[in-house]
């Protein structure tokens, strides 16, 4: 499922490939992708395209089977343990993303990190592409997991910022190409990478669509941290404090190894 090489690559340089770990589970992630879009959720974002669509959604898999069936039953749990060196994986939300042919916005250089309200060094978001990836493809800046600032989080749809606040964020660094990491991938397939990793993606001027189910799961260290304004997911009334692990009734240890 994964190596102990690709399991030292994550862990270097933040995001890791790992090939076919999925394949006898795209037509349940296919099919609860298009549950999703006829039936979008509370979040669900068009993200102010012009031209073709670019729809996302995310907190989804407890009203849609097909995603509780890859949270629970596929490798995916015990594949995220693992890269993080962690004992579990407690999931923290599943995220669709489907860019159709003729789409030229590109999701803009970001940290996932900063949205969320956890933070910790086991940390890692499975991208699992239902159709090739070729120019589409989804890009790293390696290594970017350890810096010491993390970059300016921003509203996909206008680039304004996403909190209020006079935090000492960075702007993204403009990468070399050495420091970019992307891949070229078939369905079942899956990138692993660090909430803290640097990381953006080509609007898709191809032909064909391109889905992604992404799994974001958190580790033993993980805990709740105060943002400086609404997170991205929110999760009103969670009642959490600073400090606290992630409360299980809302997101369930899913792998203990």
């Amino acid at each position: 499922m994964i190596t102990d090489q690709q399991i030292a690559d994550f862990q270097r340089d933040g995001a890791v490939v790992v090939r076919g770990v999925f394949t006898d589970w795209v037509d349940v992630m296919a099919e609860g992708i298009e549950r999703n879009i006829r039936e979008p959720g509370e979040y669900a974002s068009e993200n102010a395209v012009t031209e073709g669509r670019f729809f996302d959604d995310y907190c989804n898999w407890q009203r849609i089977p097909e995603f509780e069936r890859i949270i629970r039953d596929s490798p995916a749990a015990e594949l995220a343990a693992r890269a993080m060196g962690s004992d579990t994986a407690q999931i923290f939300h599943d995220h669709v993303l489907v860019k159709e042919p003729g789409t030229p916005k590109p999701t803009p250089w970001h940290q996932d990190s900063p949205y969320y309200f956890v933070e910790g060094k086991q940390t890692v978001s499975l991208w699992i592409p239902l159709d090739p990836v070729r120019e589409a493809s989804l890009r790293f800046i390696a290594g970017s997991h350890k810096w010491d600032r993390m970059v300016r989080p921003v509203s996909w749809a206008d680039d304004s910022d996403f909190y209020a606040s006079d935090d000492e964020w960075i702007d993204v660094p403009n990468p070399t190409d050495d420091e970019v990491l992307e891949w070229p991938m078939e369905p079942g397939d899956a990138v692993l990478f660090d909430y803290r990793t640097a990381h953006g993606a080509r609007g898709n001027q191809t032909n064909t669509r391109r889905r992604a189910l992404s799994l974001r799961f958190v580790g033993d260290d993980a805990r709740y941290v105060e943002r400086p304004g609404r997170t991205s997911p929110p999760f009103p009334g969670h009642g959490m404090k600073a400090g606290d692990k992630l409360r299980e009734d809302w997101f369930p240890v899913v792998y203990a190894g």
